[in-house]
């Protein structure tokens, strides 16, 4: 899911800056953002305590915590998704009912975001927080492990491939990265979804293609994308709303309204005389 966040975040950034994608860079400065919520400790903070890179967002759910934290001890590749860009980060769509088999969750649980790897949960507090964690040492641990054993990313999807492949060779430095799933009570039986992403990046000894603050900027924007629209799959869920399966294809279909758009105004300008 690192992976993912940090390749998502370039493409899109970069699309953005080609195709002057308003919208999404307006709602990155703001969507789901409270100062308040932002500037308070959470569980889990202490885990990465050097993060340069650091992003809280909240979501109001229409549904008590108990009926929410069902859908956060079941997330995870090959269990009931992301609840997210599915094409991105999953094999199939993301689970639309609570899974009772995979309600058991500990700390040192493997979330997995692909075969063989994925974050550890470090702190559970059932229907209140979950944090998880990974870093360069588990993820190679982690490779090792599943090489052992006969499994790899090359099981997966070539989405879900493709989308991993990139950073391995763009951002090859040490990294810490966590991620708290926090729920607060709200008055009238509401709940409150808060989550922190907090990650620190180091610069190998070569050189990596990305300095540290480029790769926070893209990984950032990266993560608004995909948790945005996973805040809004696991309100949807708890409420009890429609579940979309495809929103990655209405995100595309927005990338080419606005790229026909700019190209418009691009030949429109272009066409127009200079004043004089």
């Amino acid at each position: 899911m690192l992976k993912r966040l940090f390749v998502f975040g370039a493409a899109i950034a970069s699309a953005g800056a080609a195709i002057g994608f308003v919208k999404a860079r307006a709602q990155f400065r703001t969507w789901g953002i409270d100062p308040e919520e932002a500037a308070k400790p959470l569980p889990g903070d202490e885990i990465v305590p050097d993060a340069e890179a650091i992003d809280t967002r909240g979501i109001d759910i229409a549904a008590p915590a108990k009926d929410v934290w069902p859908w956060l001890v079941q997330m995870g590749y090959g269990r009931a998704g992301w609840y997210s860009y599915d094409e991105l980060d999953m094999d199939r769509p993301s689970a639309d009912r609570i899974v009772p088999e995979l309600q058991h969750l500990e700390v040192g649980d493997l979330l997995p975001t692909h075969p063989g790897g994925g974050f550890v949960v470090k702190i559970i507090e059932p229907k209140k927080a979950l944090v998880v964690y990974a870093d360069r040492a588990l993820v190679q641990s982690q490779a090792a492990d599943a090489k052992a054993a006969g499994e790899s990313l090359d099981d997966a999807s070539t989405n879900v491939r493709a989308t991993g492949a990139y950073l391995d060779a763009a951002m090859r430095g040490d990294f810490q990265a966590s991620w708290a799933f926090v729920l607060e009570p709200r008055p009238g039986g509401h709940t409150r979804l808060v989550e922190r992403f907090r990650g620190h990046m180091e610069l190998p000894d070569d050189g990596p293609a990305f300095a540290p603050a480029l790769a926070g900027k893209a990984l950032l924007f990266g993560l608004f994308v995909m948790v945005r629209r996973q805040m809004q799959g696991i309100r949807d869920r708890a409420e009890g709303r429609p579940i979309s399966h495809s929103p990655w294809r209405m995100l595309k279909a927005d990338i080419r309204a606005k790229a026909m758009e700019a190209r418009a105004n691009a030949m429109h300008g272009a066409a127009t005389p200079a004043p004089a």
